[in-house]
């Protein structure tokens, strides 16, 4: 099922792989011994590359894009990604549903910030807007880092259509995560916020920014002005 077309896209991919960005993103994205993507593998391909071949193979079925998923190679993961993301835009309702529940059941290969940030908010919050939003709270107390950050992505969706509520109870569930890609991801939604209610985002700063990690406290308040930044790094708010 789908064999010819997979090993179309596995050839292609390879053809546009560059070894020394390859090495660059091996670097960048923290692959060595110990660190948070220890062992995964580029072939060096940048995003704008990958969106146009997923546009040119716009034909791949769900079932195709899944297989690619489970590739040792990042950019064959970040292409199923992509796919996804378009099968998702085009479908009914059913098969946003078994997108939604098969992007669930494979986050053990949704294993970076960038497949996190470039995917999250378009299936996971997406499918969730106008549904139940328990399984975000599943996410963020999840032992896997991969699963608390696509939990505080998927809310850039909600907070897009000025709605916060997820958005600042889950950054407050995880005011105290040990994961310095989370402090970032949350303080980034915190960020966001603020460009659409500044209220809203100067609540939560207030009630928090001295327990707050640092790292989400910086990028929370990056956009504020010099004076009222360093009154918040200094908690005197």
């Amino acid at each position: 099922m789908g064999t010819e077309t997979i090993r179309n896209i596995h050839t292609e991919l390879k053809k546009h792989g560059d070894k020394k960005i390859a090495a660059h993103s091996q670097r960048f994205f923290k692959t060595g011994k110990g660190e948070y993507a220890e062992g995964d593998k580029f072939l060096g391909i940048r995003v704008p590359v990958l969106r146009t071949l997923v546009k040119k193979y716009r034909s791949i079925t769900i079932d195709e894009a899944l297989k690619l998923l489970s590739s040792e190679f990042h950019e064959v993961r970040l292409f199923s990604l992509l796919s996804l993301i378009e099968l998702y835009r085009r479908s009914g309702e059913a098969d946003r549903k078994r997108i939604f529940k098969l992007y669930l059941g494979n986050t053990r290969h949704i294993n970076n910030w960038d497949l996190i940030d470039l995917s999250a908010p378009h299936i996971i919050g997406n499918f969730l807007q106008d549904r139940d939003r328990k399984t975000l709270y599943a996410l963020a107390r999840s032992k896997s880092l991969w699963e608390r950050r696509i939990a505080v992505l998927a809310t850039f969706y909600f907070i897009r259509n000025s709605d916060f509520e997820d958005a600042l109870k889950i950054s407050q569930l995880l005011l105290h995560d040990k994961e310095d890609l989370i402090h970032k991801a949350a303080g980034w939604m915190l960020r966001e916020i603020g460009k659409k209610d500044i209220a809203s985002a100067e609540r939560f700063l207030r009630k928090h920014c001295k327990i707050m990690p640092r790292t989400m406290l910086r990028y929370a308040i990056e956009r504020f002005p010099e004076e009222k930044r360093l009154r918040y790094l200094k908690g005197e708010i």
